[in-house]
């Protein structure tokens, strides 16, 4: 998960509600007949939680998710990018056996478990730096959405417990996901697979557990094989946009006799019971006709932006191309690429912003806002936008 502007702001005010020290040692030893009543032993507990030191950093990430906080034409522009089509479209050639026997197993698209691979850690490249158990412990005792966390908490240490997890400084993502697909402990309990044999099952080292188990998740969501998750659609003037949204579900042979149409004029056949309307930038920009597989990838992570970056890079990977309607912004978000770039002019222009490496991160913001004021270009936010890029390179 990407750090945000505003959690430079968040900082402060979430230090002054809690500090680590004596009371983190109790809250740890409060928790501990919590564990052993959710299966983890005395024993396991202590070598486990032995030495853990609270990250208080990981408080403000509670309310800086990135598929809440970026514009989604942002958001989807650093997530399917050109280069994330291309290493998917490489590592189902890679794996293609392995692929065929997952989808035989569990009925599931290859395209759509690969594509939830390039998401969340971009085909395993980058799976978090933060030690799962020291962000699951901090979360349990401070913040909002202890309970949560505690139980997340317990789970990591029975995975450790029973040897599921090898290494309890195991690194994930701020929240404790961890993983080449990203599953948090509970799911990783409950979903993962030995789908190599080896009587473990490994979702970090193993790229056929993780997608095996990957694909297991998605069919216990109900995933239907053989379906679309959608399409994208052309919707009539003067549609209601009141009629939008995932859980409005309507007929199919209803939103075709109310005029909506696929944008590539292809007809819309009556495969599932239910459809729904997806607007997620307005009356203005892309829609979306999303079916039950839809819905099985919103499960994953619950949120809009992040499940049409799977569905979307899906099609991608079979050769679908993309979107067809523009985003409604004069200033369309960055590739990976793209923001590489920038940020090498922004280094040629004498910005102390660290490595060139396609994250944006505060300090690169800052050199950005900086810019922004020197052209004159508004609003002055710190985003990397096309606006910026183009007058960079432009001198």
């Amino acid at each position: 998960m990407r750090k945000s502007l505003a959690l430079s702001l968040l900082l402060p005010a979430a230090l002054a509600q809690a500090t680590p020290g004596d009371d983190f040692a109790d809250c740890l030893d409060r928790l501990r007949g919590a564990a052993q009543s959710a299966g983890v032993s005395a024993a396991s507990y202590a070598r486990f939680t032995q030495g853990l030191q609270a990250d208080m950093s990981v408080l403000p990430l509670l309310d800086a998710q990135p598929e809440f906080t970026t514009p989604i034409w942002d958001y989807l522009a650093g997530l399917v990018d050109e280069q994330r089509v291309a290493d998917g479209k490489a590592r189902m050639s890679e794996h293609a056996d392995l692929l065929r026997k997952v989808a035989a197993r569990y009925q599931v698209d290859p395209a759509a478990v690969v594509a939830v691979w390039g998401v969340e850690s971009d085909y395993g490249r980058i799976t978090g730096k933060r030690p799962l158990l020291v962000s699951l412990s901090t979360l349990s005792c401070y913040g909002r959405r202890q309970a949560f966390f505690r139980g997340e908490f317990f789970a990591a240490l029975k995975l450790l417990q029973q040897g599921d997890i090898r290494d309890s400084g195991i690194t994930g993502s701020w929240a404790g996901a961890f993983g080449q697909t990203q599953f948090m402990p509970s799911t990783y309990a409950r979903i993962a697979e030995d789908f190599d044999g080896d009587g473990h099952r490994d979702l970090v080292g193993s790229t056929a557990d993780a997608l095996a188990s990957t694909a297991n998740y998605l069919r216990k969501a109900g995933w239907r094989e053989g379906q679309p998750w959608g399409y994208e659609v052309r919707l009539p003037a003067g549609f209601d946009p009141a009629l939008a949204g995932r859980t409005k579900r309507r007929a199919i042979s209803d939103w075709t006799a109310r005029g909506v149409m696929r944008v590539d004029g292809k007809p819309i056949p009556d495969i599932d019971s239910r459809a729904a309307i997806l607007m997620p930038a307005g009356k203005q920009g892309p829609a979306f006709l999303v079916l039950r597989n839809y819905d099985a990838i919103y499960s994953y992570n619950a949120a809009e932006s992040y499940a049409l970056a799977i569905a979307l890079l899906s099609d991608r990977l079979r050769g679908e191309p993309g979107l067809r309607t523009p985003w409604p912004t004069d200033d369309p978000g960055l590739s990976r690429a793209e923001r590489k770039t920038l940020q090498e002019l922004l280094l040629q222009r004498g910005y102390d912003i660290g490595k060139a490496d396609g994250m944006i991160g505060d300090v690169t913001r800052r050199a950005i806002q900086e810019e922004q004021h020197k052209r004159g270009i508004e609003p002055a936010d710190g985003r990397a936008g096309q606006k910026i890029l183009k007058a960079l390179q432009g001198g």
